[in-house]
């Protein structure tokens, strides 16, 4: 088993006013070469948007991006004529494919949303852009991992172009979960959402983060009562 710890505290942070952003990975004016990318995992950003402000249209293609509210609540509108509102316990899943345009704002006047925007290298480029929403409800996380984002076409799943997996769980203090590798090469980056777990020597607390590779399943102790995200990748 080979392991890269990622703070918190060590994360990029960039702060515009209206937009209060953390960044696992290099991005935008945050650049550090140790923290390019884990395996095909390119960018997790911890956004916070203020009341009514957010991103204006912009452009992207060949580019798998999932987006999971965790407070408030995320207005889309893409050049595909797509316009949803995304709340907590639903996820949004994007192929940009081609070419895609789009826009995400804070739907509230009043209050700050907090999300996470993640991207993921694509297995195949130029495919049709693609844009999905689905509702997970709290009980299906519930001590054990719900697989959210899969490269499978069903009903219990959103599809990703890539051999990638998006899992969340909600754990409670005490309580140990095993998690096993999805995919024959994949890597785990274990990103404690709150609360506070222990892989191995490594005790991570919130917002904390430990990828994983070369191994084929890990076991996750709960320290402090706990939502966790795996998001299970090839490594190259």
């Amino acid at each position: 088993m080979k392991t890269v710890f990622h703070k918190s505290t060590d994360r990029g942070h960039a702060d515009h006013g209206w937009l209060n952003a953390r960044h696992s990975f290099s991005f935008a004016s945050y650049h550090n070469p140790s923290k390019m990318h884990f395996g095909l995992l390119r960018v997790l950003n911890d956004d916070i948007v203020a009341p009514g402000m957010g991103f204006g249209t912009h452009p992207h293609d060949n580019m798998e991006i999932v987006t999971i509210p965790l407070k408030g609540a995320l207005e889309h509108r893409d050049s595909m004529g797509n316009i949803g509102v995304i709340h907590p316990h639903e996820i949004q899943a994007m192929s940009a494919g081609s070419g895609i345009s789009h826009s995400e704002y804070n739907h509230s006047k009043t209050e700050e949303i907090n999300l996470l925007q993640i991207w993921v290298f694509p297995k195949e480029r130029n495919i049709t852009p693609r844009y999905d929403q689905r509702v997970f409800t709290e009980e299906e996380k519930i001590g054990k991992f719900k697989t959210i984002v899969a490269p499978v076409k069903s009903a219990d799943v959103m599809w990703i172009n890539q051999d990638a997996y998006f899992s969340l769980g909600k754990f409670k203090a005490g309580s140990a979960v095993d998690y096993t590798i999805q995919h024959n090469g994949n890597g785990a980056y274990v990103f404690v959402i709150e609360g506070e777990a222990k892989i191995e020597n490594y005790n991570l607390e919130k917002r904390d983060a430990l990828g994983i590779w070369e191994a084929d399943k890990f076991k996750i102790d709960i320290t402090k009562d706990a939502e966790i995200l795996v998001i299970d990748v090839p490594m190259n």
